[in-house]
């Protein structure tokens, strides 16, 4: 149809309304999201995994270096925990020396006592608890030297999530 010399197209005209197009926008944004949650939280997941497993080898090498050290403290001492003049790790010269003993997050140390500056370990925190244990055969007796069992328990926690915990009994 022509009026005034211009063209009009009629309602048949070809093509799509804003309605149309914002709604096929939504149903095309609804789709992308149902098919990308999965994957978003398979990241999450995996994040978790990695985060315990490297929580499982912190305890683990903890729990190796504690295992290197006597049973019953050299010095003749019979308190549990650090004797006075043992203010960390490096001086601990046996296994109960490691009662109480906390990395704070940020905090957890390798092997040679430094500080982890990787990233990854950043939000790690340890703590250890040491205690004897007496079996029914056995006095019950408050001397540690005489006892023959000491259990001892290390915790890695993740910004403060619990990931990883290993008990350990060991004996003379």
């Amino acid at each position: 149809m022509t009026t005034n010399g211009r063209t009009h197209r009629g309602a048949g005209r070809g093509g799509f309304t804003l309605a149309e197009a914002m709604m096929a926008v939504m149903v095309l944004g609804i789709a992308a999201a149902s098919v990308l949650l999965p994957f978003v939280s398979g990241a999450a997941v995996r994040a978790d995994g990695v985060n315990r497993t490297l929580a499982a080898r912190l305890a683990s090498d903890l729990m190796e270096q504690i295992l290197r050290l006597p049973f019953h403290d050299p010095g003749g001492g019979t308190s549990v925990g650090p004797e006075p003049g043992e203010n960390g790790p490096a001086n601990f010269d046996n296994i109960d020396d490691y009662h109480n003993y906390i990395e704070a997050q940020g905090q957890v140390k390798d092997a040679t006592w430094a500080v982890f500056t990787d990233s990854a370990y950043a939000n790690f925190s340890r703590n250890v608890t040491c205690e004897y244990v007496y079996v029914p055969q056995q006095p019950a007796e408050s001397d540690p030297a005489k006892c023959e069992f000491i259990r001892i328990t290390i915790q890695v926690n993740h910004s403060g999530k619990q990931m990883a915990t290993i008990i350990r009994l060991v004996s003379e």
